[in-house]
């Protein structure tokens, strides 16, 4: 969806902080497929096991002080209940699949490789916790742990 086409439907212009008030009777979910980042290969095969069931939405986004985020809910059958019950884990793990949310690796999907335990300088000074992601074309990067999204299997 083009942003033009977004501003003439609304009548104004829609910002990225807040967003889920808009009362024109549809919802737009964009997923980490936005401009040339594209969908999930995760994201798409989840949402194609779904199609054909019922489910709610909701676009509303919020990023500052109470982070939301839009969501998709479609209840799941007895079976799938039963599987999600034997996993869970907690904490990042290594070959765990994430998504990179910051500069300079924006958007891109890769697994954990290596957990180092101490802590490392990034570039403002800051000494934080990181991790190794080998991305899904084989290059590697050290990020700081704050700055993926685990994607859950």
């Amino acid at each position: 969806i083009r942003d033009q086409d977004l501003r003439q439907l609304l009548g104004y212009d829609l910002g990225v902080a807040i967003t889920g008030t808009e009362e024109i009777g549809l919802t737009v979910i964009v997923t980490e497929g936005f401009g040339e980042i594209a969908m999930a290969r995760k994201t798409f095969e989840i949402l194609k096991e779904c199609c054909g069931r019922e489910g709610s939405i909701s676009g509303a986004t919020q990023i500052r002080a109470g982070v939301l985020r839009p969501e998709i809910i479609v209840p799941a059958w007895d079976a799938e209940i039963e599987e999600a019950a034997k996993g869970g884990q907690e904490g990042l793990q290594v070959g765990d699949t994430l998504r990179v949310i910051r500069v300079p690796h924006f958007g891109s999907i890769g697994q954990v490789s290596d957990l180092p335990s101490q802590l490392r300088e990034v570039e403002s000074g800051a000494k934080v916790r990181v991790l190794e992601v080998e991305f899904e074309d084989g290059s590697r990067a050290v990020v700081p742990r704050a700055n993926v999204e685990v994607i859950e299997e």
